[in-house]
């Protein structure tokens, strides 16, 4: 059980996807003018990072043993699959959502957060169990990345901000400040 907790700890928050390793910028920067907005992408990002784990697990079991040629590419075919889906399922569901997050939902399929998140999981030798609490803490890592970012910038629209710092080089400082804030969580656990 502690192994499991340090998986999803060091996912989340000590090696955070986004603000650690850089993952998932795209998203992280286009998505997060809004709460509301990146809480649902977050959703929708650990719902394809949970499908992707499991699905890497079964490749990684069954299939590629005997194809080790063909990861990279099934690691893209099942995470293209998986946002297709999803994508279908919020514009039946919400189109609200499905217009508000616009081009950042077919995004999720070029998101190489999910696709490090397979190729993490296999390079570490993760079981099925492992693998999926790793999904799940990189996605709520992610999500909480962009939560942050969103009520930062939210606040921010509220503040006498210059116009020498609004819009994209305000959201380069907010995040580099963030990552070097998350970088100090490296020394919670001994082996991150």
């Amino acid at each position: 059980m502690d192994d499991l907790l340090f998986i999803f700890a060091s996912a989340s928050v000590i090696n955070n996807f986004t603000l650690a390793y850089f993952l998932g910028l795209c998203p992280f920067l286009g998505v997060t003018g809004r709460i509301d907005t990146a809480l649902r992408l977050g959703l929708a990002t650990i719902f394809v990072m949970m499908i992707t784990a499991l699905a890497s697990w079964c490749l990684n079991t069954w299939v590629l043993p005997h194809a080790p040629y063909l990861r990279l590419i099934s690691f893209i075919v099942v995470i293209a699959s998986t946002v297709q889906f999803v994508e279908m399922a919020i514009r039946k569901l919400s189109p609200a959502l499905f217009r508000a997050l616009g081009i950042f939902l077919p995004l999720i399929t070029t998101n190489c957060a999910i696709l490090g998140l397979a190729l993490f999981a296999t390079n570490r030798g993760y079981g099925l169990v492992q693998g999926l609490v790793f999904a799940f803490g990189a996605g709520v890592g992610f999500t909480l990345a962009l939560l942050i970012m969103a009520g930062i910038r939210e606040e921010s629209e509220l503040a006498g901000v210059p116009a020498l710092v609004r819009g994209a080089a305000m959201s380069f400082f907010i995040a580099a400040i963030l990552s070097m804030a998350f970088m100090g969580f490296a020394g919670l656990f001994h082996g991150s």
